[in-house]
């Protein structure tokens, strides 16, 4: 069984409620439609009931009877949502006017309903920015308790089995923070971690933090930064196994991590790896990609209390499938937090 098929299999076991706010977006509703087939997760549709059903019919879809259909001008809760909104954003100026507005916007309704307690994760992007789908995801939802930091993770499933778990990593940050401060690179990898053992099904997750030096072996402030941000995660997840500063090599190889870190349990045996910023672990997974035929997953958005995650525009009806059981995944592990 494959990491996704693994993953897919998780998510049947516990079925989550899943939202896709983008409804009526043809990739998306196919995609939707392949989960309800398969029982991989029970879907939340926001949309004009008619429109769907309509397109449902036109594109030969005929699992989305199964799916909760909310139509955002017309529906139950309504008021109550807007109510919700008006009380988390009055502080910040917004009036319940406002707020009777913002739940027409299908992201900010998707975000309401898991805050109120009526699902567990949301899925959006096909048709939206990353910023869009942020935005209501960090007003409403707001991030995890001790977390101010959103950030990507990534699962690079590599042909060579040798490294990681059985050719299986998980990154970060790939995709938000573009110049992380030590404090965020220490959250970063803290959540990368949990990841890990979220949608990775990694039990034992080995973090290294990345760098272009080994344990002082170039002295920068970018290194210095590696190692605060290792000081810092140590005291926000005592139990974490982590260890840094660390070369790519270092952290992968065995024979290199006993040579250039001797005695660390982390060097030669990672399966987590931080990258100092987003350039550089950015360009390092399109590489891997492209050069070295490994396949990359993501990215996953980390550190939002309940999962909300963005996809590309150019995304693939398989990719929202893939992310749908990702969410899923998250959103089971979210509640055994």
């Amino acid at each position: 069984m494959d990491i996704i098929e693994q993953i897919v299999a998780r998510a049947k076991a516990s079925k989550q409620r899943i939202v896709l706010p983008e409804g009526d977006e043809e990739r998306t509703l196919k995609a939707a439609d392949r989960i309800l087939a398969d029982g991989v997760a029970d879907i939340i549709l926001i949309g004009n009931p008619d429109k769907l059903k309509a397109l449902a019919n036109e594109w030969g879809l005929p699992h989305i009877h199964q799916a909760t259909i909310i139509d955002p001008e017309n529906h139950p809760k309504k008021a109550e949502y807007a109510n919700l909104l008006f009380e988390l954003r009055k502080a910040k100026g917004m009036t319940i006017e406002e707020a009777e507005k913002k739940v027409l916007d299908p992201l900010y309704l998707g975000c309401l309903i898991i805050k109120n307690g009526d699902a567990d994760g949301q899925l959006a992007g096909a048709r939206n920015t990353t910023g869009n789908v942020l935005r209501p995801a960090l007003q409403i939802i707001k991030t995890v308790p001790g977390i101010t930091c959103v950030s990507g993770g990534m699962l690079l499933i590599s042909k060579a089995t040798q490294y990681g778990e059985n050719g299986l990593l998980i990154l970060g940050d790939v995709a938000v923070t573009p110049m992380p401060d030590a404090n965020q690179l220490a959250q970063i990898a803290v959540c990368t971690a949990q990841t890990a053992k979220a949608v990775g099904g990694i039990d034992d997750p080995r973090v290294a933090m990345l760098s272009f030096s080994t344990k002082g072996s170039a002295k920068h402030e970018v290194v210095d930064k590696v190692t605060s941000a290792l000081a810092l995660a140590k005291e926000m997840a005592p139990d974490l196994k982590i260890d840094g500063e660390l070369q790519a090599d270092a952290a992968l190889v065995p024979s290199i991590g006993a040579s250039k870190a001797p005695g660390s349990a982390i060097a030669g045996h990672a399966n987590v790896l931080i990258f100092p910023c987003l350039e550089v672990g950015n360009i390092s997974y399109k590489m891997v990609e492209r050069l070295g035929g490994a396949t990359a997953i993501g990215p996953i958005l980390q550190g939002i209390a309940r999962p909300v995650n963005d996809l590309s525009r150019g995304c693939s009806i398989d990719d929202i499938y893939k992310m749908i059981a990702i969410t899923a995944n998250q959103a089971i592990a979210a509640k055994k937090a």
